[in-house]
């Protein structure tokens, strides 16, 4: 039952259930990000490069032969591409929001806090200081 508790408090706490949105919603932008890639950008990009399909594109290695139940073996780098794309659009997305949390941190902390007003020890000092000062003269 220790166990229990321990598990319950644990999952209670903020950070783990922050967490737990973050991989979801990470999740749910790594397939928006792959779609985009994939259903918009490539195709242009292979249709301007003279109707190349990069999610084809593969260095056959051993070609496939269905008599000796032999499969093909490629080195398919048009996915390659396409992963690569993905992971600077996911990158670039990540530092464009890393970047704006940052811009509002440095504008929280550029606002200077108002000095406090001079204590009592403080002014009774100061008015010995000035008192000392006028007697040296």
């Amino acid at each position: 039952m220790a166990i229990v508790k321990e598990f319950k408090e644990f999952i209670s706490k903020g950070n783990v259930v922050d967490l737990a949105v973050g991989v979801i919603i990470g999740a749910a932008f790594g397939k928006i990000i792959t779609s985009l890639v994939d259903d918009v950008l490539m195709p242009p990009i292979g249709y301007l490069l003279g109707g190349v399909d990069f999610a084809d594109k593969k260095l056959v290695l051993v070609t496939a032969d269905a008599v000796n139940k032999i499969e093909e073996v490629a080195i398919r780098y048009g996915n390659f591409i396409n992963t690569v794309i993905q992971f600077l659009i996911v990158s670039l997305c990540i530092f464009a929001v890393i970047k704006a949390i940052n811009t509002l941190k440095r504008k929280e902390e550029a606002v200077p806090a108002a000095p406090a007003p001079p204590g009592a020890e403080e002014v009774l000092l100061a008015e010995i200081r000035d008192l000392l000062k006028s007697q040296n003269k």
